[in-house]
C-alpha cells in the first residue's frame, strides 16, 4: 500500500482510506456490527491506516464502532472525524446565525 503524508502534521497514511459512515448511517438500516469490524480488520490486514468517521453517524454509534474495532490497532492507524456539528431529536440542526 502506498503511504502519503497528512498535511504538514507529520503524519502518514495510507493513499486508499476507508469512510465508515455507511456503516452504520445514511444509506438505510446500520450493517451487521460482526461483519462490519471485520471489514475494518481487513482492511487493515490490507494496509489501510486511515479511517474516516463523525460523531453524527447514529449519532455516535460509528465512532464507538470505528474505535472498538481499530482498539488493537492503536499507534497504528490515523482516525479523522468531524465534531461541532449540533444535533437535535436525532437530525441535524442547520443554525443560520452568521
Amino acid at each position: 500500500m502506498q503511504k502519503r503524508p497528512l498535511g504538514k502534521s507529520g503524519l502518514e497514511v495510507s493513499a486508499i482510506g476507508l469512510g465508515c459512515m455507511g456503516m452504520s448511517y445514511g444509506y438505510g438500516p446500520a450493517a451487521d456490527k460482526k461483519e462490519m469490524l471485520a471489514l475494518i480488520h481487513a482492511a487493515v490486514e490490507r494496509g489501510v491506516t486511515f479511517f474516516d468517521t463523525a460523531e453524527v453517524y447514529g449519532p455516535y454509534v460509528n465512532e464507538e464502532l470505528v474505535g472498538e474495532a481499530l482498539a488493537p490497532f492503536k499507534g497504528e492507524v490515523v482516525i479523522a472525524t468531524k465534531f461541532g456539528i449540533q444535533m437535535e431529536g436525532g437530525k441535524q440542526v442547520l443554525d443560520s446565525k452568521p
